[in-house]
């Protein structure tokens, strides 16, 4: 009885020390020991938190896959040396008298990319790719190659046109760069360090961008500007939407490196189509004026002017003879709006004229003082007439000439002869022909003045030999295409 009676005491004794420890430890809140906090939802009450839909991205699949076919490799051969060697190698040559060191240029190839704009191979690319190639080939993505032959280049909206022997090939239709938006997604398609059919994607980071590359009085920037990667090769090559329609010919990035660092810039086009048809409707560019010279506005000279806002560009002074003159338009106006765009830069003015003829109506917006006025303008070519535009054959030689004088002719032992005494880009200098060039004769035929020049090659077609000498006894012969 004694040893059951200690088993009862020890069991009702652990009942109530574990009776004692359940009130103190869950029944006060549990602050020894406690590991579930008090915020804790109990297990039976549930909360419900809707699934977020997938997020689905642009598809740049069939876009991709349409450009790059259309999308070229461009091998341009030229026999001109780098002006730095070329320096150089001059003033050793002069130093050491060496003259033959002058006439031993190895050939420069350099690649770019073009962009298929028809199945019979007209191809678009940028002037700087093809200017003074002696030889161009062009290689597809299924590595087909063709030689090309340049159709026209226009150094103001650095654009060219050449052309290959081709049928059935694959090719972009133009989109409409106007209707692009700010933000809308693109992408680049081209041959950068000579990696073929190279696609890269980005977004649209403004339009309408000067960035001063082109340094001509009368080109036209208004670039397209994206953070699309572009390097070196790409040049040339297209930048399109997302539905593959061509809206821009990649031409430049901003680097200090030479090298992409985070913005690229395409020519918008509608100025490439424009001057496309220019080259295949009429063989020169037919550039449209409306006979102002005008400036941006910035807040302090809207401040200096009177003007309500920064809006639009100012009408610095009209020409006398000039289409805008013509419909109105004065001195102190403020062009805020063309046709249905509207105007906030210098760029975008000469983007929106730069897609006009000679003879095209365009409805021009002004503001003058607190009215809006509106002008029909009939614009004009820069000789001030709306009569297409051509360009004859002396001017595409892209050289001044002055006889030969009797003393000259009697050193150099010759009869006659024409020299070159300015040089720019052109016909001549794409030959490799330099400055001082005295033209004896053109296909045999005797040269004497600039007359016999005209006649000689208004005869002509595809090609001519050039035959002369330089001033230091020098004989060379030319091949010029024309």
């Amino acid at each position: 009885m004694k040893k059951f009676a200690s088993y009862l005491f020890a069991a009702l004794l652990g009942g109530f020390v574990f009776a004692l420890s359940y009130h103190y430890i869950f029944d006060n809140g549990g602050e020894v020991g406690q590991t579930v906090t008090s915020e804790q939802m109990p297990v039976s009450q549930t909360t419900f938190v809707p699934a977020h839909p997938a997020v689905i991205g642009p598809d740049f699949v069939d876009a991709a896959d349409e450009t790059v076919h259309a999308v070229v490799h461009i091998k341009a051969e030229l026999r001109q040396r780098n002006k730095v060697y070329s320096d150089f190698f001059d003033y050793l040559d002069e130093f050491f008298g060496h003259p033959q060191y002058r006439y031993n240029n190895a050939p420069v190839v350099a690649t770019g990319s073009g962009v298929i704009i028809s199945p019979d191979g007209y191809v678009v690319t940028n002037n700087h790719v093809v200017q003074q190639a002696d030889k161009l080939e062009i290689t597809l993505n299924d590595k087909r190659s063709y030689d090309a032959v340049v159709i026209g280049t226009d150094p103001t909206t650095d654009l060219a046109l050449i052309k290959v022997d081709g049928e059935g090939l694959p090719y972009l239709r133009y989109g409409d760069s106007d209707n692009l938006k700010v933000g809308e997604w693109v992408l680049a398609v081209g041959n950068p360090f000579n990696l073929t059919s190279t696609v890269t994607a980005g977004i649209v980071s403004a339009k309408a961008r000067n960035i001063n590359i082109l340094g001509d009085v009368g080109a036209i920037e208004s670039f397209i500007q994206t953070d699309a990667v572009v390097n070196r090769g790409n040049s040339g090559g297209a930048l399109v939407n997302t539905k593959g329609e061509l809206i821009g010919i990649n031409a430049a990035i901003a680097s200090n490196t030479g090298s992409y660092t985070g913005y690229s810039f395409a020519i918008p086009s509608n100025i490439v189509k424009k001057v496309i048809s220019d080259f295949l409707d009429y063989g020169e560019i037919q550039r449209a004026y409306l006979g102002i010279t005008f400036r941006e506005i910035d807040s302090q000279f809207a401040d200096e002017k009177g003007l309500n806002n920064a809006n639009g560009v100012y009408v610095v002074d009209v020409n006398d003879d000039g289409a805008a003159n013509d419909a109105g338009i004065i001195s102190g106006d403020v062009i805020v709006k063309v046709d249905d765009i509207n105007i906030y830069s210098k760029s975008s003015l000469l983007e929106t004229i730069g897609t006009k003829r000679p003879g095209d109506k365009v409805q021009v917006y002004v503001q003058r003082g607190n009215a809006m006025k509106q002008f029909e303008v009939t614009l004009r070519n820069r000789s001030g007439n709306t009569d297409v535009v051509k360009k004859d054959n002396i001017e595409i030689l892209g050289a001044a000439f002055e006889p030969v004088s009797e003393n000259e002719m009697t050193e150099l032992n010759i009869q006659n002869g024409l020299k070159i005494v300015d040089l720019n880009d052109g016909k001549l200098k794409s030959a490799g022909i330099r400055e001082g060039f005295i033209i004896t004769h053109i296909d045999r035929e005797p040269v004497e003045n600039v007359d016999d020049l005209k006649y000689i090659f208004e005869r002509k077609d595809g090609g001519v030999l050039l035959e002369g000498l330089y001033p230091n006894g020098q004989r060379a012969y030319y091949g010029v295409g024309l």
